[in-house]
């Protein structure tokens, strides 16, 4: 990590930043005070998501012993 003064940073801009974007972190500081750090931005492109893990939801959902019942009269007549 390296770590500059504001008035030196402001000197050396461009060449703080390309250490940056190699993927060193850059701290610079005022008063001997860390205020602020040069990271580079994320790459933006759209994330793959994970294919979901057989077994990742098990205890997490479950499905009653009588869901394949005929359904109750009761319940025809709300849907109906």
């Amino acid at each position: 990590m390296s770590q500059v003064d504001i008035a030196e940073a402001k000197a050396k801009l461009q060449e703080l930043l390309e250490i940056a974007l190699n993927g060193e972190e850059v701290v610079i500081t005022k008063d001997s005070h860390p205020v602020v750090k040069l990271v580079p931005v994320p790459d933006q492109a759209p994330q793959k998501r994970p294919r979901a893990q057989f077994g990742s939801m098990k205890d997490l959902i479950w499905v009653a012993d009588d869901f394949d019942e005929p359904l109750t009269e009761e319940f025809k007549e709300y849907i109906g």
